[in-house]
């Protein structure tokens, strides 16, 4: 695992937008939701997190990277112009980021879990897939996809029908019909909650962040210790904000002029 990260002031974190499904219409819906937020929070924000499946497909050629996403796009380079620190955590939806957000938005990009320290606080980051006891079935799926071979022959199809087909899986998942991971199992049968607690018993976190599971949860660990999860910008448009004083689950109600402006910009 890389070094721990220090970060001080105002830290947020967002995950699990899934832009791109179930239509365009609905999908610009969200991502205009999402711009209005990140403009709201520029001026305090000293560091964003993007905690993965921020789009729910995306693979990049050399010199082709998905189409859509210009406003999400110019508000990130705005962001960064504006000092903005940024992180990307690959998600199991977007797992095939390369180097565009690094070199185009000078974001810092994770391949899996990262240790932070948020105004103090030891906090250990990753999107939260594959993590935990059991669910073989989706390690061995995520194996495949995450080889360099296997991206490397997708690579080699022309994007014309490698997005094709992209898109068709997508178009199929569970955020696309409908039927999201929102079930929540208790925390004796939850994986992201034994995996904190079993990783307690060696090494001490302040608190857990992961997004994956679309469900916005804060749930004690131990009497020093807490899991956050950042839940999903599907139905709850939740987020994660840290501070000086604390580190809690928020959630996005637009501001009337905000509804007021994409009222007035849809199509």
């Amino acid at each position: 695992m890389n070094n721990e990260i220090e970060l001080k002031g105002k830290i947020y974190i967002v995950s699990d937008s899934h832009l791109g499904v179930p239509n365009r219409e609905k999908s610009l819906e969200r991502e205009r939701m999402l711009v209005n937020w990140l403009d709201e929070i520029k001026e305090q924000a000293t560091a964003l997190i993007l905690l993965g499946d921020i789009f729910d497909f995306w693979f990049e050629y050399r010199y082709v990277v998905p189409r859509g996403y210009i406003r999400l796009m110019g508000k990130l380079a705005d962001l960064a112009d504006h000092g903005v620190r940024m992180f990307y955590f690959t998600g199991n939806h977007d797992m095939w980021i390369k180097d565009y957000f690094a070199e185009e938005l000078n974001m810092e990009i994770f391949r899996k879990e990262q240790i932070f320290r948020f105004n103090g606080e030891r906090c250990f980051v990753a999107h939260g897939d594959g993590l935990g006891r059991k669910d073989y079935g989706y390690k061995f799926i995520k194996r495949v996809f995450a080889c360099k071979f296997n991206q490397f022959l997708f690579r080699c199809l022309h994007p014309g029908i490698a997005f094709r087909i992209a898109l068709f899986c997508s178009k199929s998942s569970r955020v696309a019909n409908g039927n999201s991971d929102e079930i929540f199992l208790g925390e004796d049968n939850e994986r992201l909650v034994q995996y904190c607690r079993d990783k307690e018993k060696n090494d001490h976190f302040d608190f857990y962040i992961f997004g994956h599971r679309h469900l916005p949860l804060d749930i004690k660990i131990n009497d020093t210790c807490r899991y956050l999860n950042s839940g999903e910008w599907i139905r709850n448009f939740s987020y994660i904000e840290a501070d000086e004083n604390t580190i809690q689950l928020k959630y996005y109600a637009p501001t009337t002029e905000a509804c007021n402006e994409d009222e007035n910009m849809l199509p």
